[in-house]
C-alpha cells in the first residue's frame, strides 16, 4: 500500500535531500483550479533548494510518496478526495479511496519512507475552546512520536497558540525559530509568544538533527518555525478583526470539531478578499525552500 516514486527512491538511496509535502493544502486548502498550479510551484521551490519533492497522498487505495501529473491532478480536481489524518489512512486505503494527507498522516508516511524533512504551511494545534471541548489536532500527538523535522509558519493563527506551545513542550517536541526568538503566527510574522531556542542557518538545523540522533532523542519531531517577512504578512489589524468576526460566526452557526478550521479559513479568504490566501501561498513556498536547504545540509553531513 506504499508506493515510492522512482525519483524519490533514487534520491533516498543516493543520500540526497528529499522533502515531504502534504496534500491537504492542495485538495482542501487552495481554491480550484489554481490549486494544481500552486502545488507544482511548491514542488519547484523544493527543487530550487536542491532537494527532491515528495508530495504524499492516497490515490485509489495506494499511499503515494511522490506524485506524477496524474496523481496530482486527481488530488487537485476529484470530488471524492477525503481528508486523511493518520487514523483515517488505513481505513481509507483498505476501501480503495483517494485522500489527501494532513500533517499527521504526511509525517507518519514520510518517516515510513525514510524521509526526515517535511514542509507545510501551519501545524494544527489546540483549539480556542479546548477547555470545554478537549478539541486539539492529531498533529500534536503525531509529532510526539514521529522522527521528522517539520518546517512551518507556526500553528494556524485561528488556534490557541499558547496552549499549543505548552502541549508541544509536554509531548517532548523541540521547537526553534529560524532566525527569530518568537514563534511565527502563520499569517502573521509574530504570534506574540517567545521561544527558548533559535537557529540561524540550515547548517545549524542539520547539526541539531545530528545531535538528536546521536543522543537517541530523535523519536519525536523537531519543529522549525519559519516566519513570513513583515512585509509579506497579513495586516495585523485586519487579521484581528476578521478572526474575531469569524469566531463569532462559527459559534452562531454551531460549527465545531474538524469543521472549524476550514470554516474559519474560508471566512478569512472571503473577508480579506483573497489576501490571506496569498499570504498562505507565500509562507508555504518559503517553508518549502527552507526545508530543501536543510535537507541538503543534512544529507551532506
Amino acid at each position: 500500500m506504499l508506493a515510492v516514486a522512482e525519483e524519490v527512491r533514487e534520491a533516498l538511496a543516493a543520500g540526497r535531500g528529499v522533502v515531504a509535502l502534504e496534500s491537504t493544502i492542495v485538495s482542501h486548502g487552495l481554491p480550484r483550479p489554481e490549486n494544481a498550479a500552486i502545488a507544482r510551484q511548491i514542488e519547484e521551490a523544493v527543487r530550487e533548494g536542491g532537494a527532491v519533492p515528495a508530495t504524499i497522498a492516497l490515490v485509489d487505495g495506494v499511499v503515494r510518496v511522490g506524485l506524477d501529473d496524474a496523481g496530482l491532478e486527481a488530488i487537485a480536481s476529484r470530488e471524492d478526495v477525503v481528508k486523511c489524518s493518520a487514523r483515517d489512512l488505513p481505513i481509507a486505503a483498505a476501501r480503495g479511496a483517494t485522500g489527501a494527507t494532513t500533517v499527521a498522516a504526511t509525517a507518519h508516511v514520510a518517516a515510513q519512507a525514510g524521509i526526515r524533512l517535511f514542509a507545510t504551511g501551519g501545524l494544527g494545534g489546540v483549539h480556542r475552546d479546548a477547555r470545554d471541548t478537549w478539541d486539539e489536532s492529531a498533529d500534536l500527538v503525531a509529532l510526539a512520536r514521529t522522527p521528522v523535522c517539520v518546517v512551518c509558519a507556526g500553528v494556524k493563527s485561528i488556534l490557541d497558540v499558547a496552549a499549543t506551545l505548552e502541549r508541544l513542550e509536554t509531548l517532548g517536541v523541540s521547537v526553534a525559530g529560524f532566525r527569530t526568538g518568537r514563534f511565527p503566527g502563520f499569517y502573521l510574522t509574530d504570534s506574540g509568544h517567545d521561544l527558548d531556542w533559535r537557529v540561524e542557518s540550515p547548517e545549524e538545523v542539520a547539526e541539531v538533527l545530528a545531535a538528536r540522533a546521536a543522543l537517541g532523542l530523535d523519536r519525536a519531531a523537531l519543529v522549525i518555525g519559519n516566519p513570513l517577512p513583515p512585509g509579506e504578512q497579513l495586516d495585523p489589524a485586519l487579521h484581528e478583526r476578521v478572526l474575531r468576526d469569524a469566531l463569532e460566526a462559527a459559534a452562531e452557526e454551531g460549527v465545531h470539531g474538524r469543521d472549524v478550521t476550514p470554516f474559519l479559513l474560508a471566512r478569512f479568504r472571503e473577508q480579506t478578499r483573497g489576501e490571506s490566501l496569498r499570504a498562505n501561498v507565500r509562507l508555504v513556498l518559503g517553508n518549502a525552500r527552507l526545508a530543501a536547504r536543510i535537507a541538503v545540509a543534512a544529507a551532506g553531513r
